[in-house]
């Protein structure tokens, strides 16, 4: 299969319903079904190198979080946050049918799959946390806050990559196939030029977000992850400055004492576009 079938389901907030959209690789009878959850401002198409090589032994079901690519905007955007995005996943976990799922979850998307995977009778059998953690570092929030609702507009797609690139920088793509096609996903056209394919009111909970509010989180976040039962799997930019070194080698000794994979010359966060990564996760989920 070279492209996904693309469906939807209607999911509820407090505003009002609101369609989150998913790309579908494989065969749609198979039992055996991975979700992949992507980061905060990117969209489930992040995936599609991964799941052309998992389609013809997975189903593979890569959402758009609502706010994002080709899923509707949320009416009120301080439900721009993880229960909201844990609730729409349940719907779609409902929609696939599936008794049991694999989860992988890049940054946000992991946020989500931890959630998830802490809960009594999760439907999760095997969990992949791609460069997050209970523990973020608030410097690297901060980076991601400077630039996340900033509404960029370019003249040209060469203009775009070279924006992506200033951003995500720890993508080490490397090739600049690598970086157009990683542009070309979170991109829109409109008129004669294009912009993000987000809503920039993402930003408005994020901005919010203080230092204290942060380590108040963690103590939770830390009893979702101690929670987790199943088979995890930590993968881990080792340039990484959102999912420190410290805090991941705390993660392996407690709560599913994941295996730990580090990858090298990748910051935040290795993004499955080259075999190595993909080799890693395809055999974890073998």
């Amino acid at each position: 299969m070279t492209e996904p079938a693309l469906r939807e389901v209607r999911c509820l907030s407090p505003a009002g319903f609101h369609r989150m959209r998913y790309a579908e690789w494989g065969d749609p009878a198979n039992p055996r079904v991975l979700v992949c959850g992507h980061g905060l401002t990117r969209t489930g198409r992040d995936f599609d190198r991964l799941a052309r090589t998992l389609a013809p032994r997975m189903r593979v079901v890569c959402p758009d979080v609502v706010g994002r690519g080709a899923s509707e905007w949320l009416r009120d955007p301080r439900y721009y946050q993880v229960p909201q995005y844990v609730a729409d996943m349940v719907v779609l976990l409902a929609a696939l049918g599936a008794q049991e799922v694999n989860w992988l979850g890049t940054s946000l998307g992991g946020l989500i799959g931890m959630s998830l995977g802490g809960m009594p009778g999760t439907p999760i059998v095997r969990l992949v946390l791609n460069d997050i953690g209970p523990r973020l570092e608030f410097a690297a929030l901060q980076r991601i806050a400077a630039y996340v609702g900033a509404g960029p507009r370019f003249d040209s797609l060469e203009q775009a990559i070279a924006y992506n690139r200033s951003i995500a920088a720890g993508f080490a793509f490397r090739t600049e196939e690598d970086w157009r096609e990683a542009t070309v996903s979170v991109l829109r056209p409109e008129g004669a030029g294009f912009v993000l394919h987000y809503d920039p009111k993402i930003a408005v909970v994020m901005r919010m977000m203080t230092e204290e509010a942060l380590q108040a989180g963690q103590a939770q976040a830390w009893e979702l992850y101690d929670s987790i039962a199943c088979p995890t799997l930590l993968l881990r930019g080792g340039n990484s400055d959102l999912l420190s070194a410290s805090t991941a080698a705390e993660m392996c000794a407690r709560g599913p004492r994941p295996r730990l994979v580090t990858f090298e010359g990748v910051g935040h966060a290795p993004m499955f576009f080259d075999e190595e990564q993909i080799e890693v996760v395809a055999e974890f989920l073998a």
